[in-house]
């Protein structure tokens, strides 16, 4: 079991405030300040440093927060895996982005259920920043995500590697017709909610070329894949997509790509646990058993 004072540390790390984070643990103030000084005490570091009035975790204090999660995160898991039956032991609980779940996963989870036929599964579905977050608090034991996340705190495989496109309906009409990036500045951009990963590549991609979200005429902000994509349809838009997300749509001739000299994107999908986890070779098992299905050559 974890030394009470851990939780401590976690909730200053959490807060980066002793007060807040003694009213979340329902302590005295004095106290959280003992059980900081007892780890520090007990590892021969300084876990925290003050610049002015603000709180920060010193390099030695962020080694410590990132394997105390770890070490948290497997603790939960370990006490489910004792009091469950060896038939429970692939029982799966685990998140991923909307893409993921939506187009890459449904084949792979399938064939699971098709060989572990009495496993209970959970699956949630939501950014990749929530994702990470629930990974950290234990509420999930690994997560497969198409945006970016701390390689300090994660450890992860690839789980596949996707084309990035930008498209629009098939009826929609350009004023000129586009040739690279800066020529969709009048239109306007449909994009997913803050956290998204989808969100985070597109920004990072215009960025390299000196440009923003903020830079296009008009957006749209949306925390639903489906219903950028039924605005998409309904030439709403322009939007950046990950092919598999579009890619019945393109067959369909509903939607077409937008060929651009300046982008020719891909990215790859990640499947992630807590770093240095104990349970690092299941989750390298799951990895493999949850691999997208890629269809057959003719």
């Amino acid at each position: 079991m974890l030394d009470f004072r851990i939780d401590t540390f976690l909730a200053v790390c959490e807060c980066m405030n002793y007060t807040k984070a003694a009213e979340t643990l329902n302590i005295t103030q004095p106290a959280v300040s003992q059980h900081i000084r007892w780890l520090e005490q007990q590892y021969g570091v300084q876990l925290f440093l003050y610049e002015g009035k603000r709180l920060f975790l010193t390099p030695q204090g962020q080694m410590l927060k990132t394997a105390a999660i770890t070490l948290k995160h497997d603790q939960l898991h370990l006490q489910r895996c004792l009091t469950e039956s060896a038939q429970q032991l692939s029982d799966l609980n685990f998140g991923v982005t909307p893409t993921v779940g939506m187009y890459l996963l449904p084949k792979p989870l399938a064939n699971y259920h098709r060989q572990f036929p009495e496993a209970n599964v959970k699956v949630r579905m939501t950014n990749t920043r929530a994702l990470c977050k629930a990974l950290d608090n234990g509420e999930l034991d690994f997560a497969i995500v198409e945006g970016y996340f701390h390689k300090t705190d994660y450890d992860s495989l690839l789980y596949k590697t996707e084309p990035y496109l930008a498209v629009c309906a098939s009826t929609h009409t350009f004023k000129a017709p586009p040739h690279c990036l800066s020529d969709l500045l009048g239109e306007t951009i449909l994009v997913r909610e803050v956290g998204s990963g989808n969100r985070e590549i597109l920004q990072r991609t215009l960025s390299r070329q000196n440009l923003s979200l903020e830079d296009f005429c008009c957006q749209m902000e949306l925390g639903d894949m489906n219903l950028l994509k039924e605005l998409l349809l309904e030439d709403c838009g322009i939007t950046f997509l990950y092919e598999a997300a579009v890619k019945q749509e393109l067959q369909q001739g509903l939607v077409r790509q937008i060929h651009l000299s300046d982008f020719v994107e891909s990215h790859d999908i990640s499947f992630i646990w807590r770093k240095n986890s104990m349970f690092a070779q299941r989750y390298q098992e799951l990895h493999q058993l949850l691999s997208p299905v890629e269809p057959a050559l003719p």
